[in-house]
């Protein structure tokens, strides 16, 4: 089984950048691919068989993603109050512009997480 690396790749000039300090690794290319392909390269070169993984990063990138994971929460809590108001899934999908089968996935994330648990009870 091969293990999966997990690297951030940094914007320089016009080439993304990889350094992997553990391994003594750097990667670059003008793709994302490309810095994929390097990294893996540099790997089997001193050994290591690795799945890569590469997340760009940017400050706006961050910001980005932190968007997302602030939307992501605010549409689960939508989806929540609306379905307790017993909304029904066509409107809440109406509503809140998401497919009806994505409301159905977060109610039953809410539903889980809203059962106690057995340590608690």
């Amino acid at each position: 089984m091969s293990e999966t690396i997990e690297c951030q790749a940094n914007r320089r000039g016009r080439t993304w950048v990889v350094h992997l300090p553990e391994h003594g690794v750097y990667g670059h290319g003008r793709t994302l691919k490309a810095v994929g392909e390097s990294v893996k390269k540099g790997l089997a070169l001193v050994g290591v068989t690795a799945e890569v993984t590469v997340t760009p990063v940017t400050p706006e990138l961050e910001k980005l993603r932190t968007v997302g994971d602030a939307y992501t929460v605010a549409l689960s809590e939508a989806v929540t109050a609306l379905a307790l108001r017993r909304t029904t899934l066509r409107d809440i999908a109406l509503a809140t512009r998401t497919p009806t089968t994505k409301v159905k996935l977060l109610l039953a994330d809410s539903a889980k997480d809203s059962r106690p648990s057995a340590a608690s009870g």
